[in-house]
């Protein structure tokens, strides 16, 4: 059974200048055909034309849908190593769930690093460890929405902190 990779493409907006096209619809043509045939050369065989709604931002809140051209092309793949037996009996065998006691055990050592390597990993275990520590103290910094009476800190308050 072939299998096949597939490209979708943008259609042409615009018709290209060409001698003995005349009009919109003779230069749309002539930029489909060049668009198609580039994608021939390069092993492509065009399937259809698709139109999707697509969503895009209008202003800082609105949205709008719009319609997308789109063409579709695909090719075949390289005959790969697995063969279509193996591929079948391996989506028709039931897929083995592992108990809990047979999951491998948890790596404890980590593999041998350059100093450096190891440094920066150190440095950014101890940061991390301290940031935890400090939300478990309730020392972090909330982050989220503003509420009514929170006020912005001033710089009296900054540098006394």
């Amino acid at each position: 059974m072939p299998r096949y990779e597939y490209r979708v493409v943008p259609a042409p907006e615009r018709g290209k200048k060409a001698k003995g096209a005349k009009g919109t619809s003779g230069r749309f043509a002539v930029a489909l055909e060049e668009l198609m045939n580039e994608m021939g050369a390069a092993g492509w065989e065009y399937q259809r034309t698709d139109t999707l709604p697509c969503q895009e931002r209008v202003g800082l809140t609105g949205k709008q849908t719009t319609f997308q051209h789109m063409l579709v092309f695909r090719r075949e793949l390289a005959e790969e190593a697995v063969s279509d037996a193996e591929v079948t009996a391996l989506l028709e065998a039931p897929k083995a769930v592992a108990a809990p006691e047979e999951a491998p055990a948890a790596v404890t050592e980590l593999p041998e690093q350059p100093e450096e390597k190891r440094d920066a990993v150190a440095a950014a275990r101890d940061v991390a460890a301290a940031l935890s520590a400090r939300a478990r103290e309730g020392k972090a910094p909330a982050l989220g929405p503003a509420t009514p009476g929170d006020k912005p800190a001033s710089k009296a308050d900054v540098a006394a902190e």
